[in-house]
C-alpha cells in the first residue's frame, strides 16, 4: 500500500525529477493535515459498527426492495454480506484517509469488484448509496469528535462511489 508521500517520490522517481514547488507543496498539505486525517479515522473506527449499522438501516429504509423477498438483501445470509461489505467499504475508506491515498481501494478493493458484484447480481446503485450514506454518518462522527472541516472525508467514498459508478453505465 502507497501513501500520499510514497506515491509522489515514486512519481518523481521514475521521472527522473528533483521535487519542484507543486511536490514541495503537496508534501507540506499532507503533513499538515495529518492530524486531522487520524482524529477522523480514529472517530470513525470507535464507532465503526454504529455507523454501518445505522447506514444499514438507512439504505434499506430508502430501499425497501432490498429486503423483501426476491431481493438481493432478502435472506439473512445476504442481509448480512451486504452489512460485511458496508463494513469493508468503511474500513478501507479510513485507510485511504490515513494514508491521503486512494490507491489502497484500487488496489485491495475496487479491482474485480464490479465485475465480482455483476456475476452475482448484486446491484451498484444501492452499492453507492449505501456508501455515500456511510459517507455522510462518517462525516457527522468526526464533527462531533471536535473536526470543524470534514470535507476530506468525501474523498474516499467519493472515489468508490465514482469507480463504481463510471463502469455501470
Amino acid at each position: 500500500m502507497r501513501d500520499a508521500v510514497t506515491s509522489l517520490i515514486k512519481n518523481y522517481d521514475v521521472a527522473g525529477r528533483y521535487f519542484d514547488r507543486n511536490a514541495i507543496d503537496s508534501l507540506k498539505s499532507y503533513f499538515e493535515s495529518g492530524t486531522a486525517r487520524v482524529q477522523a479515522a480514529a472517530a470513525i473506527n470507535s464507532n465503526a459498527a454504529a455507523i454501518v449499522k445505522q447506514a444499514g438501516s438507512q439504505l434499506f429504509e430508502e430501499l425497501p426492495e432490498l429486503i423483501r423477498p426476491g431481493g438481493n438483501a432478502y435472506t439473512t445470509r445476504r442481509y448480512a454480506a451486504c452489512l460485511r461489505d458496508m463494513d469493508y467499504y468503511l474500513r478501507y475508506a479510513t485507510y485511504a484517509l490515513v494514508a491521503g491515498s486512494m490507491d489502497v481501494l484500487d488496489e485491495r478493493v475496487l479491482q474485480g469488484l464490479r465485475e465480482t458484484y455483476n456475476s452475482l447480481g448484486v446491484p451498484i446503485g444501492p452499492t453507492v448509496r449505501g456508501i455515500q450514506i456511510m459517507k455522510d454518518i462518517a462525516k457527522g462522527q468526526a464533527a462531533a469528535a471536535g473536526l470543524t472541516d470534514t470535507s476530506f472525508i468525501d474523498e474516499p467514498f467519493d472515489h468508490m462511489s465514482a469507480e463504481f459508478s463510471e463502469k455501470d453505465v
